[in-house]
């Protein structure tokens, strides 16, 4: 892994100028992530937050060649300009290395684009993807996706007499990834730098496919201080609801473990979505989210044995 000096004297590939939101996770995981290549870049981006924010006509934050592609099909996108890639180079057309990443948000990718993301994985392209997780559709007005915590509040799963939030648990996006049997899986969080750009460098160095699950904190639709970003996030992983993981070849690898386990009532509380929870008539919500937590760490702990 490159120093913070080597990474500090890198070429800022999304550059300042965006419109994203203050204290957005997005944009902090995706400089950190392409500070990680030591090869030229090419990215795509699933309609979203971040590619709304970055590609204002006609401006742009991206200072490396870039596509748009519609919210469910950006894996499909950046599997052909691969495939292109690769036959140019068969015919000597090029001799470059080049690496190629994907980005797309929670809603574009545990969701509408989960079918091109499988069939780009099955298919073996030598490509990084990228979910910067923001649980749920923050672009279009913070709806629930499937990647949204039971319990939360978005304006499609609203708490209230009816129900209490968001009625399911979220999907589990990483190990149905890790299902489809490719190189290098791994889930991480920009409040520690170190763990994100290790695995970024890992996954662009990967021969084949690759996937980042990264939290991706959205102030505006989890309802917190904008300058809670990165400690809210640490405290996803303290609490063992966002673990930092690794599977290399199959291999399961810890890379955080709490020095303190602690409950997930701390990382709920500092968050207006969860607000309702707190209810009396809504703490069985929290109990229940806790021995889910507490199940599924357990079983995490075990396959990294």
């Amino acid at each position: 892994m490159p120093s913070l000096k080597e990474l500090a004297k890198r070429k800022e590939m999304l550059t300042p100028g965006h419109r994203l939101c203050a204290g957005c996770g997005a944009p902090i995981a995706v400089r950190l992530i392409l500070m990680a290549a030591d090869k030229p870049v090419i990215a795509a981006s699933a309609t979203g937050c971040l590619e709304v924010s970055t590609s204002i006509f006609p401006y742009t934050a991206w200072d490396i060649p870039w596509i748009h592609s519609a919210f469910e099909n950006v894996a499909a996108t950046i599997a052909g300009v691969e495939s292109m890639y690769q036959a140019k180079k068969r015919k000597g057309e090029i001799t470059e290395d080049i690496y190629f990443v994907a980005f797309g948000g929670d809603g574009g990718t545990y969701d509408i684009g989960l079918q091109a993301l499988s069939g780009a994985l099955e298919r073996g392209h030598r490509f990084l993807y990228v979910c910067y997780n923001n649980e749920a559709y923050m672009n279009t007005g913070i709806q629930r996706s499937s990647a949204t915590p039971l319990g939360a509040w978005t304006t499609t799963s609203p708490e209230g007499k009816a129900q209490p939030g968001k009625l399911q648990w979220r999907k589990n996006l990483t190990e149905i990834v890790v299902a489809h049997g490719i190189p290098y899986v791994a889930q991480s969080a920009p409040w520690n730098w170190r763990d994100l750009v290790n695995k970024a460098e890992k996954a662009f160095h990967t021969d084949g496919p690759s996937f980042l699950n990264v939290l991706a904190s959205c102030n505006r639709g989890w309802r917190h201080a904008t300058g809670d970003t990165l400690k809210i996030m640490q405290l996803a992983a303290d609490c063992c609801i966002w673990p930092l993981y690794e599977v290399e070849n199959g291999k399961y690898r810890l890379t955080y473990k709490p020095k303190e386990k602690k409950p997930v009532e701390e990382w709920l509380r500092v968050q207006g979505r969860f607000k309702h929870l707190f209810a009396p008539e809504n703490r069985h919500l929290i109990e229940a989210i806790q021995a889910y937590v507490d199940r599924e760490w357990e079983s995490l702990l075990k396959k990294c044995e």
